[in-house]
Parts: C-alpha cells; structure tokens; sequence
C-alpha cells in the first residue's frame, strides 16, 4: 500500500460519509465534500497534500503523486 492509494481511498471514504451525513441530518454536511474537492483539485497543482505528510510520517511508502 503506497501513499497514493490511501490518499484516494481516505478522500473517497469522506465523499461517502459526507453524501450519507447530508441525506440523513443536514445538508450543511456537503461541505465537507466540498472541502475534500477543494483539497485534492489544490493538490494537483501544488503537489502539497497535509494527508500525504501524515502518512509518510507513519512510514507509508510514497507513490509517485506524493514522493517527497
């Protein structure tokens, strides 16, 4: 398991949970999928995701979207 695929499946795993949250409770939960757009579309042009630095510090293997 590399870094990339994790990133993928965290930022997949929290549009579910958001869509799930907003359809349930509140609507406002949506923008916690925003959040989650926003970030990854931000990581594609700086190559800077906080996720990426976190699971590198717990000694995942980096792929080569994040290998720094």
């Amino acid at each position: 398991m590399n870094i990339d695929r994790m990133v993928m499946r965290f930022a997949g795993s929290m549009v579910i949970i958001s869509l799930g949250l907003a359809h349930y409770f509140s609507p406002l939960w949506l923008l916690l999928a925003l959040f989650v757009g926003v970030n990854l579309l931000q990581a594609s042009f700086t190559g800077f995701c906080p996720l990426a630095r976190i699971l590198k510090k717990l000694g995942l293997q980096p792929g080569s979207a994040f290998p720094k």
